[in-house]
């Protein structure tokens, strides 16, 4: 399957837990960052502020052994289905999606 990338030659990357099915974020992946996912089973990304290609973990320790990698019916999106160590969020939460949108 060919992926669709945007006009800044990414796509959208949704990590999910391969066991709970838990949504643990979202980030964006160039072709060179799924190329090293894909080789190493560990989870890459492109960082839009530093512009620059990064394995999670790589600081935290807080690595994602990818187990599947999906993609959407349009080839523009990407699913992750990792084995999360320690947490996905930055925040120290193990999940980025742990805030509730109030009024709905």
């Amino acid at each position: 399957m060919e992926l669709k990338y945007n006009s800044d030659g990414l796509i959208p990357v949704i990590a999910q837990d391969a066991d709970s099915k838990e949504v643990l974020m979202l980030a964006y992946a160039n072709e060179e960052a799924i190329k090293k996912t894909v080789e190493t089973r560990k989870a890459h990304y492109y960082s839009r502020s530093r512009k620059k290609l990064w394995m999670k973990g790589e600081e935290s320790g807080n690595i994602q052994e990818v187990v599947e990698i999906k993609v959407d019916c349009d080839g523009d999106a990407v699913l992750y289905l990792v084995k999360q160590r320690g947490v996905a969020c930055h925040t120290g939460s193990y999940s980025c999606f742990f805030r509730k949108l109030e009024g709905l």
